[in-house]
C-alpha cells in the first residue's frame, strides 16, 4: 500500500510575546495529531519547519510542502491564529485544504480554525473542517475519509489511459472526451489499436505462456472442452496479458480499456484472462499492483474504478447490471472476464482465490473460444458507484450493497438462468429497484469491499462534480 503524503502546517498567533507564550503548547498539539495520523499505518506526514506566525514563515512553510509533493494539506489550529497566515500558505502549498481544530478552550483553536476557514472560502478556497480530539477514533476516521479522497483526486492528475479499441458496439456511455477528462482530471488518453495486442502476445515465449498456464491448471479448475477452451487457446489468451502489460509499460499507461467486441472475440480469443489479471493483486509472476481495466474501452467505467482504487488501495470489480431476481431480491452483476479473481476470495493470497475459480469454456457469442474467469464474489459489504455524464456534466452515483452468500444449490439455479460460465456476484441493495432503475446511468457498475461513501461524496464535492446517493 503506497502511504498517502500529507502536509501539516501549524498556525499562530502574530504578536511575538503570544507566539512563545505559546509556542511549546502549539508543538504538543501538532506532535498529537502526526502520531495519530502515522499510527493508522496509511500515512506519511510532512511537518513544516516552523509553527507559523508570520507572512515570510507563511510562504516558506507553503513552499516546504509543495518542494515536498504533498497529495493535501491540513491546517492545524490549537490557538487564535490570525487568518491571513493560512491564505498566504495556500498559496503554495498543495490542496486540497483541510482546516483541523484542536480542543484548547482556553486558547480558542475553534475561533482559529473558523476564521481562518472563513478567510480561505472568500477567497474561493472551500477546505473541509474537522475539529475534535486527534486520538478520538470518530475524530480521526473523518481526517482518514477526506485524506483517501483528496489522495484519489491528486493521484488522478498526470495519469495516462491507455483506449485499446474505439467505442464498442454503439455504447455512448461507454466513451468519453478526452478533453474533458484533461480539463477536469488531468488524465491523458493514449488510443492503441487492438491489434498491436495480437502482434506483441505472438511474440510472447512459449514457455513463459505454458509455465502461466500450469500454474493456473494447479490453483483453479480448467475445463478444457476440446473447442472453445484448450490449452493452446488458453495460452493465446495468457499471452495477450503480457502483451498488455508490455504496452503499459511502454506506453507508460496507468489504467486501461480494451474493446474485446467483435474483433478479438470474433478472430483471435476473448480478453477474459488479461481483464481478470490485470485488476487483480498478483499474476503468474507474484504479487503486483492491480492495473485498472475496463472491458468494452468504458471509459468512465474505467474512471470510476481508478478512483475506487486509489481511494481503496483495493481490486475493484466492474460488472454488467446484467439481472434482477425478484423473490430473492438480488441484482446479479456478472461480466465475462471483468471479475478479478480477487473477489472470489477476497484474499491478496492468489491460492486462496483461485481454488473458487473455474476457467470455464466460452458459451457466448464469441466464437474464437477462451476460458471466461467464473466465480461468486465473496460476501461482504461494499460500495458501488458509476462516474457518468448528464448533459455533459459528470454526476456520480452511489449504490451502497451487499454481496450475499447463497448455497452452492441456489449459485447453480441462478446462475444457470443467467450465464452459467461466467462471474457473479449477488447484491442485495440498500435501496429498492424501482429507484435503482430510475436513477442508476448506466448497464455497467463499479465497486469495492468496505464503506467508502464518505470518500466519494468528499472526492466529488473536491472535484466540483454532482452525486447521487441511492439508498
Amino acid at each position: 500500500m503506497q502511504k498517502r503524503k500529507v502536509g501539516i502546517i501549524t498556525f499562530s498567533d502574530g504578536r511575538d510575546f503570544v507566539h512563545e507564550e505559546t509556542l511549546e503548547m502549539n508543538k504538543k498539539f501538532e506532535h498529537r495529531l502526526v502520531k495519530a495520523l502515522e499510527s493508522t499505518g496509511e500515512v506519511e506526514v510532512v511537518r513544516a519547519s516552523d509553527i507559523v506566525n508570520k507572512p515570510s514563515k507563511a510562504k516558506k512553510a507553503g513552499k516546504e510542502m509543495m518542494k515536498a509533493e504533498v497529495e493535501m494539506t491540513i491546517f492545524n489550529y490549537s490557538i487564535w491564529c490570525w487568518p491571513h497566515l493560512s491564505v498566504m500558505a495556500s498559496l503554495y502549498a498543495p490542496g486540497p485544504y483541510l482546516t483541523y481544530g484542536q480542543i484548547n478552550p482556553k486558547y480558542p483553536g475553534m475561533v482559529g480554525l473558523l476564521a481562518a476557514a472563513g478567510a480561505l472560502e472568500q477567497i474561493g478556497i472551500f477546505p473541509e473542517r474537522v475539529w475534535g480530539e486527534p486520538e478520538d477514533p470518530t475524530v480521526l476516521e473523518k481526517l482518514l475519509k477526506y485524506i483517501r479522497a483528496a489522495s484519489a483526486a491528486h493521484r488522478l492528475k498526470g495519469e495516462r489511459y491507455g483506449m485499446f479499441g474505439g467505442r464498442p458496439m454503439g455504447m455512448y456511455t461507454a466513451s468519453a472526451n478526452g478533453d474533458q477528462w484533461m480539463k477536469e482530471f488531468g488524465i491523458d488518453v493514449e488510443q492503441v489499436d487492438q491489434y498491436a495486442l495480437v502482434l506483441k502476445a505472438e511474440k510472447v515465449p512459449s514457455q513463459k505462456k505454458k509455465k502461466a498456464r500450469e500454474w493456473l491448471e494447479k490453483l483453479a479448475t480448467v475445463k478444457y472442452d476440446g473447442n472453445r477452451l484448450t490449452p493452446e487457446i488458453l495460452e493465446k489468451q495468457i499471452g495477450l496479458y503480457y502483451a498488455a502489460l508490455e504496452i503499459i509499460k511502454e506506453e507508460e499507461l496507468d489504467f486501461v480499456g480494451f474493446k474485446g467486441q467483435p474483433e478479438m472475440t470474433n478472430n483471435y480469443a476473448t480478453l477474459d484472462i488479461a481483464e481478470a489479471f490485470l485488476n487483480d493483486p498478483y499474476d503468474f509472476d507474484g504479487a503486483k499492483e492491480p492495473i485498472v481495466a475496463a472491458t468494452e474501452t468504458d471509459m468512465d467505467g474505467a474512471l470510476t474504478m481508478e478512483i475506487f482504487k486509489h481511494i481503496a488501495q483495493t481490486p475493484v470489480l466492474f460488472a454488467d447490471v446484467r439481472h434482477y431476481f425478484k423473490e430473492e431480491n438480488l441484482l446479479d452483476l456478472a461480466n465475462s472476464g471483468q471479475h478479478a479473481t480477487y473477489f472470489a476470495g477476497k484474499s491478496n493470497k492468489p491460492e486462496e482465490n483461485l481454488k473458487n475459480v473455474i476457467i470455464h469454456p466460452e458459451d457466448f457469442y464469441f466464437p474464437a473460444g477462451g476460458g471466461a474467469v467464473k466465480h461468486f464474489a465473496a460476501p461482504g459489504r461494499v460500495t458501488l458507484a458509476r462516474l457518468a455524464r448528464q448533459d455533459g456534466n459528470y454526476v456520480m452515483t452511489i449504490v451502497p450493497a451487499e454481496f450475499v452468500e447463497l448455497s452452492e444449490e441456489e449459485k447453480k439455479r441462478l446462475s444457470e438462468q443467467v450465464q452459467i460460465e461466467w462471474p457473479h456476484a449477488y447484491a442485495k441493495l440498500d435501496t429498492d429497484m424501482e429507484t435503482f432503475l430510475e436513477y442508476y446511468p448506466c448497464n455497467h457498475t463499479h465497486g469495492v469491499y468496505g464503506n467508502y461513501l464518505d470518500e466519494l461524496v468528499h472526492f466529488c464535492k473536491i472535484k466540483n462534480i454532482g452525486y447521487q446517493i441511492l439508498d
